[in-house]
């Protein structure tokens, strides 16, 4: 019998919310993060928005030495992962750092500390600091974590591009399985960068004017940036420590479409046999599922094949589940999108009320689920599945439980 995975603590930085409540709030209000980009100049290029996360007081949080060391990227994940492990309820007795590790999902990482160090140096300004190029290995978030609390566990970074976050917790729920630790710190961060914005924008992927999932409208996807942090433990390990449980991790499925770098299976062959890998090792059935947190990119291809899978596992039900597209509101946050993306999944099971997808007015006769339009709904949730189909066809799904005891 495997061990029972559960999750104690969430923290979140994102464009619609610097904290977990308020990031919750402001998705079951459908607000929208898209605003115009400030981190890098933007007028090159055909479209100036993504979702920026703004108004974070960096030096509430770090010293002025930290905040020249440290990447947008690591200070994301740093801050999430303090509000995650705080609302965790660890205090210094009650854990052993050698049963602890860290596992989390790498995008750009912090490629924009490495973009201002070469700006600055090709400019000729004399205090290029090459401490900006630390961030440049995708592990750093990682390590500072660790470090952070002097965890000692198993540590480690995936990298399946924007499901990196999504397989992040799918390896540390089965590290904890395979008895390599009694708890894991999970999820991603990433922050925007020119780099990947301009990549974006060269294949002709970004939305102008916002992100709009399965709308008929839709013209690509919004890039985003931000953390979603969370702390799964061992059921037992919880229970002995009388820690909060949110809700259970059931299992994750993981896929390859080798298909196309970029585009998906169009059928929605890899969307269908992820969900099914992960509804057969979370031991759960069709009939079950609840709600689907999409991937939902409002890329033209992606929504069809993403609406086909869905359809190809769930025949008759797949036009009842509800389902949300949340990159409408914090956009598409790349190697955090998974992680931020199980936090607002946790967040739904854990108060009955699931967030919409915005910004859908148009319906696509190729996309005709039922994707919660505009206004989050209540419903009793018990099973929800996230999902993350990545360029490549890096896909991942992962389920989720409301926790019973018994």
């Amino acid at each position: 019998m495997k061990k029972r995975v559960v999750i104690t603590g969430l923290g979140v930085v994102s464009a619609v919310g610097n904290s977990l409540p308020e990031f919750w709030n402001s998705l079951i209000e459908g607000r929208d993060g898209t605003k115009e980009i400030t981190v890098f100049d933007p007028s090159g290029y055909r479209t100036k928005i993504a979702a920026e996360v703004s108004h974070l007081d960096h030096g509430a949080h770090f010293s002025k030495k930290e905040i020249r060391r440290l990447s947008r990227c690591d200070q994301f994940g740093l801050i999430a992962f303090r509000e995650a492990w705080e609302s965790a309820r660890f205090n210094q007795d009650s854990y052993n750092k050698e049963r602890i590790g860290v596992v989390l999902g790498a995008g750009s990482g912090g490629i924009l500390s490495v973009e201002k160090y070469f700006r600055d140096y090709y400019q000729g300004r004399k205090k290029a600091s090459p401490s900006l190029l630390i961030s440049y290995s995708l592990a750093t978030t990682t390590d500072h974590i660790a470090i952070e609390l002097d965890l000692q566990g198993p540590r480690t970074t995936t990298a399946t591009v924007c499901s990196s976050s999504s397989a992040s917790i799918g390896v540390a729920c089965e590290m904890i399985q395979m008895g390599l630790a009694d708890v894991m710190v999970t999820g991603g961060s990433d922050s925007l960068c020119e780099v990947s914005y301009s990549g974006f924008s060269s294949l002709k992927l970004v939305d102008p004017e916002n992100c709009k999932p399965f709308d008929k409208r839709r013209r690509g996807l919004v890039i985003g940036e931000g953390a979603g942090i969370l702390i799964i433990e061992e059921l037992e390990h919880a229970l002995r420590r009388g820690a909060p449980i949110r809700a259970e991790f059931l299992g994750y499925g993981i896929c390859a479409d080798a298909y196309h770098l970029t585009a998906p299976e169009p059928n929605g062959e890899g969307v269908e046999r992820v969900i099914r890998l992960a509804l057969r090792h979370a031991g759960v059935s069709p009939e079950e599922v609840d709600t689907i947190n999409a991937h939902g990119t409002a890329t033209p291809f992606n929504d069809i094949a993403e609406t086909r899978g869905i359809k190809r596992v769930f025949w008759e039900r797949a036009k009842e589940i509800p389902i949300s597209g949340i990159k409408s509101m914090i956009g598409h946050c790349l190697g955090s999108a998974g992680g931020i993306e199980a936090v607002a999944t946790v967040m739904t099971l854990e108060r009955g009320i699931i967030p919409p997808t915005i910004h859908y007015e148009v319906p696509d006769p190729l996309c005709d689920l039922n994707y919660t339009p505009n206004r989050s709904i209540k419903k009793d949730v018990r099973v929800a599945l996230s999902s993350s189909f990545a360029f490549g066809g890096n896909n991942v799904c992962l389920v989720f439980g409301k926790f019973d005891e018994n």
